[in-house]
C-alpha cells in the first residue's frame, strides 16, 4: 500500500530506496509458510530431521516466530524464539530453526538474528542462545555472538552460541559507575564506605540522604513527593535503624507546583509514622527535590560487612504493580499497604541483625548485590531461579528495576511479615556478580566492582 502511495505521487528516490524486506511477526499466514520453509531445508534437503522438523517449542504458546517478507508480503525466511524452559519464563531463551529460503536477498539471515536478539531482550530475557550448524557459526561471531561449545543435533555437529546480554553491567555503569572518582575521600566512615546511610560519630544517630530525578519531580510530582520519602526510610532499614525524623529540600516553579510534591510527602510521612521535621522551599526555580532521614541505632548494620562463603538472602514485597509511566523501572509495592505493614518491613534487618545488608536501589537487585560485595571485598553469586518475582515483572526488568522494597541480607535472612524472603546466592572470593542458572551455566552480569568507593 505505501509502495503504491510512493509510486502516485511520483516518489521515485522513496520507492527506489524502499528495503527488500521487513522483519516481523509471523501470524497464521505467516507461520504456515515459515514452517514450509523449514521442512524444505531441514528434511528434504539437509536431512536432519526424518519426516519433520516439529518439536515442543512449535506447540509452547511463549514462543515467538520472527519472519522476513518481501515488498510483495512473501514470506523469505524466519526464526523462532521463546523460554528455553518449562514452567515460569526466569529469562532464559532460546533461538533456533533459522531458515532463509533459496535465492533470497542478502542479508536476510543476519537480520532475523539480530531482530531476535533485540525482540529476547525486550521480552525480558538475560540469557540468549542457539545451537547453530557449523557452517554459520562465523555469521553468529560476526554479530557478535559468542561461542560457548561444540554439540551434537539429530546426528550433525553443532555450536552451541550465547548473545551477550549486558542490561545489568550496563545499568551499574550509568547509575554508580562514577562514584568511586568523584567521592573519594570526601565521604563514608570507617566500615561504611558506600552504605546507604552514615552513622554520626559519637552518637546513635543514623542520617541517609537522596535526591529524586528532576524530570521524574517534574511529570509525577505526587509520587516524587512519596519516593523521597520511600528510598530514605528504606535506606535508614538497611542500616537497623528506626526512623525517627525527615528534613526536605524543595525547588518548585510556583506554590501550586510545590503543594503537588509536598502531598505526595505528607501522604508518604503520614503511611510510615514518621513526621517532617523542617526543611526548606524555594520558588522560581527547576523541579528539585531531596529528603535527609535521621534514624538511631546503637549497632549500625553495614553494607560491606559480608564474607565469602556467606549466602545471599533477599526480602521483598511482591504486592502492587508497575507505577504507571514507569513500566519495567518501578515498582510500587508500598503506596497501597497500611502502616503496621511499612513499619514491619523497615524493622526487619533490625530484627534479624544479620553481618550486612543493603537496601535495593536504582541499580536493581543484580547491581545492588555488586555493591555489597564490593565493599566486602568479594564477588556474588546470584541464583536467577531462586529470586523472588512478582508474576507481572519479566525477569529483566525485575533484576534492573527500583522494587519499592528489597532488601539483601548476607549470612542471614531478614524476613518480614507482607515480603517473601528466599536463598538467592552466596558471596564468593572475587569480584563481580554472575549469574547462576538452573542447568549450571553461569554468566557474566557485572565485571569488577560497580562503584569504585572499594571495601567498607
Amino acid at each position: 500500500m505505501d509502495h503504491d502511495i510512493l509510486a502516485l505521487l511520483g516518489d521515485v528516490r522513496s520507492v527506489a530506496a524502499r528495503p527488500a524486506f521487513s522483519i516481523g511477526e509471523a501470524g497464521h499466514s505467516g507461520l504456515t509458510a515459515y514452517r514450509a520453509l523449514r521442512h524444505d531445508a531441514f528434511v528434504a534437503r539437509q536431512g536432519l530431521f526424518a519426516g519433520h522438523d516439529l518439536d515442543d517449542h512449535d506447540t509452547d504458546p511463549r514462543t515467538l516466530v520472527l519472519v522476513a517478507r518481501d515488498n510483495h508480503n512473501t514470506v523469505l525466511g524466519g526464526v523462532r524464539l521463546g523460554p528455553a524452559t518449562d514452567g515460569s519464563d526466569i529469562g532464559w531463551w532460546q533461538g533456533g530453526r533459522l531458515v532463509v529460503a533459496p535465492g533470497s536477498p542478502a542479508g536476510i539471515g543476519s537480520a532475523l538474528v539480530r531482530a531476535a536478539c533485540a525482540r529476547a531482550e525486550a521480552e525480558g530475557a538475560l540469557r540468549f542462545e542457539a545451537t547453530v550448524q557449523t557452517r554459520t557459526e562465523r555469521m553468529f561471531t560476526r554479530l557478535g555472538w559468542q561461542r560457548v561449545r561444540p554439540v551434537v543435533v539429530a546426528g550433525h555437529d553443532h555450536v552451541l552460541m550465547r548473545w551477550p546480554i549486558g542490561r545489568i553491567a550496563a545499568l551499574a555503569r550509568s547509575t554508580k559507575a562514577a562514584l568511586g572518582p568523584l567521592l573519594q575521600g570526601l565521604t563514608g566512615a570507617p566500615g561504611f564506605i558506600g552504605d546507604d546511610g552514615v552513622p554520626l560519630p559519637g552518637t546513635d544517630v543514623v542520617a541517609a540522604c537522596d535526591a529524586i530525578i528532576p524530570s521524574m519531580v517534574e511529570r509525577d510530582p505526587e509520587w516524587a513527593g512519596w519516593c523521597s520519602v520511600l528510598v530514605n526510610l528504606n535506606d535508614l532499614a538497611a542500616m537497623g535503624a528506626t526512623p525517627t525524623g525527615l528534613l526536605d529540600a524543595l525547588g518548585a516553579r510556583d506554590a501550586s507546583f510545590a503543594a503537588r510534591v509536598l502531598s505526595g510527602l505528607r501522604k508518604a510521612s503520614e503511611a510510615y509514622g514518621v513526621p517532617v521535621l523542617g526543611g526548606h522551599t524555594q520558588f522560581g526555580v527547576p523541579a528539585s527535590l531531596s529528603v535527609t532521614a535521621l534514624g538511631r541505632t546503637a549497632d549500625p548494620v553495614p553494607g560491606g560487612g559480608g564474607k565469602p562463603g556467606q549466602r545471599v538472602w533477599l526480602t521483598a514485597d511482591l504486592g502492587g504493580g508497575w507505577r504507571p509511566g514507569y513500566t519495567g523501572r518501578q515498582w510500587d509495592s508500598t503506596s497501597s499497604r497500611r502502616t503496621p505493614e511499612l513499619r514491619e518491613l523497615l524493622g526487619s534487618v533490625a530484627k534479624a541483625r544479620p553481618p550486612a545488608a543493603k537496601d535495593v536501589s536504582m541499580a536493581g537487585i543484580a547491581g545492588t548485590l555488586g555493591m555489597l560485595a564490593e565493599a566486602s571485598g568479594c564477588g556474588a553469586v546470584l541464583d536467577v531461579e531462586r529470586v523472588p518475582r512478582p508474576r507481572g515483572a519479566s525477569t529483566g526488568d525485575w533484576l534492573t528495576c527500583f522494587p519499592g522494597f528489597a532488601m539483601l541480607t548476607t549470612g542471614a535472612p531478614a524476613p518480614a511479615g507482607s515480603a517473601v524472603t528466599a536463598d538467592c546466592g552466596e558471596l564468593v572470593a572475587g569480584t563481580g556478580v554472575t549469574l547462576r542458572w538452573p542447568d549450571g551455566e553461569s554468566t557474566p552480569a557485572i565485571d569488577g566492582g560497580v562503584t569504585g568507593l572499594g571495601n567498607s
